[in-house]
């Protein structure tokens, strides 16, 4: 009897040598993670992302060894599904984090077309998915124009302008007032075009300001371009819907919203009020899809 229960005391020491996380292992959950990081590749065509996905899906060791890779390499899993693949957003300190100041250098030198930029970012997001429950819903897909969130934007300008001369506000505030107050100002004074004979969009203008932002989110997988129609017409992805969820700017959002404008489904502003117990609050945290510093 003793050397039988000495027997089966000793035998679960050479059990679990199978689970070992393998070098393999190791180099396929990296793949993974590699593949999540090229926002415009689709696992529906790409036969060895589908496969990975696969085994994320069905083996949970993998799953936490893919996890853990990118949580190494600074990155927060949104999702991994065959819809969006291994989507994955950066965190604040990550070598792959895109802060707005980064993003607002490459696009112009002018401290207020920071701004802009920021506001256009924040305009698409809310154009995008107007409903807490367009940001719910897997199946939404968004639709945005250049010209439509152009016009957007003016509207909301016009709006703060009148709630300003309503509160009898300074209408020409410092520079360095916060939030809305200053992008609302520059970009209502801002052409809409430019200024050429032809009418052709300068990049300073604010449907050139527009068109910087949603090509930017085209490049990143976060937009389709579907039409050039109203200054280009553009889809939402799943990647953005995910980014649109998790990245931080309610504040800025909120303010936007609290003007009275409406769900938008086809591009068109409009700043007529909501039907009565209509909720137009987004989601906490939505935003930008990049860092603010």
């Amino acid at each position: 009897m003793s050397e039988h229960a000495e027997w089966s005391e000793a035998e679960p020491s050479t059990a679990p040598a199978s689970t070992a996380v393998t070098p393999a292992d190791a180099a396929d959950a990296a793949r993974l993670v590699a593949f999540g990081l090229q926002p415009k590749l689709q696992p529906a065509r790409d036969q060895e992302y589908a496969d990975l996905l696969r085994r994320y899906r069905e083996d949970p060791p993998f799953a936490r060894l893919a996890d853990a890779v990118a949580t190494g390499l600074g990155l927060i899993v949104l999702e991994v599904s065959p819809r969006a693949g291994m989507a994955v957003t950066a965190a604040e300190e990550s070598v792959f984090a895109v802060r707005m100041g980064d993003y607002a250098r490459r696009t112009s030198a002018d401290g207020g077309d920071r701004f802009l930029h920021g506001l256009a970012h924040l305009a698409v997001a809310v154009m995008a998915f107007p409903r807490p429950e367009d940001l719910a819903d897997d199946a939404y897909i968004g639709r945005v124009t250049v010209n439509g969130v152009d016009a957007f934007v003016r509207q909301a300008c016009h709006r703060l302008e009148e709630q300003a001369a309503e509160q009898g506000e300074n209408t020409d505030p410092a520079s360095d007032a916060p939030g809305l107050e200053t992008a609302w100002r520059i970009w209502a004074r801002r052409s809409a075009t430019g200024a050429t004979k032809d009418a052709r969009r300068l990049a300073g203008s604010t449907t050139g300001i527009v068109a910087k932002a949603v090509t930017f989110l085209t490049d990143s997988g976060f937009l389709q371009r579907t039409g050039d129609d109203h200054g280009g017409t553009y889809r939402t992805t799943a990647r953005y819907q995910l980014q649109v969820r998790e990245l931080a700017g309610g504040a800025a959002m909120a303010e936007l919203l609290e003007l009275g404008i409406v769900p938008v489904t086809d591009g068109t502003p409009t700043l007529l009020p909501a039907d009565s117990g209509e909720d137009l609050e987004l989601v906490a945290g939505a935003g930008l899809p990049f860092h603010s510093v």
